[in-house]
């Protein structure tokens, strides 16, 4: 039975993300992907009331991999280690502001 049309359509987007994907190097695509933690840990910091305990998973995926894999990150090394240092800080400030329950 063939596929439905937009199977065939999905399929092949699929296979052209993967193609693309496997012409870019790893440590491009796990900056982008620290950089999605880093945010997603930001709007937890954010909201109101702040959620602690999801920011802090995410900080610490973020220093896992920032700390864990070091320079092999590339040229964005640096940068990375900054922004962990960044929202460490806003971190403990926003912890020290909000009013235990």
């Amino acid at each position: 039975m063939p596929p439905f049309p937009a199977s065939a359509l999905m399929a092949r987007a699929l296979a052209e993300a993967r193609a693309r994907l496997a012409q870019t190097p790893a440590n491009v695509v796990v900056v982008n992907h620290v950089m999605g933690l880093y945010e997603l840990a930001a709007i937890h910091l954010s909201a109101h009331p702040p959620r602690l305990m999801e920011s802090a998973l995410a900080i610490d995926a973020v220093a896992c991999i920032v700390e864990g894999l070091g320079e092999r990150l590339g040229e964005e090394f640096i940068t990375l280690t900054e922004a962990l240092a960044n929202i460490r800080l806003a971190f403990v400030q926003i912890k020290g502001n909000v009013q235990p329950d």
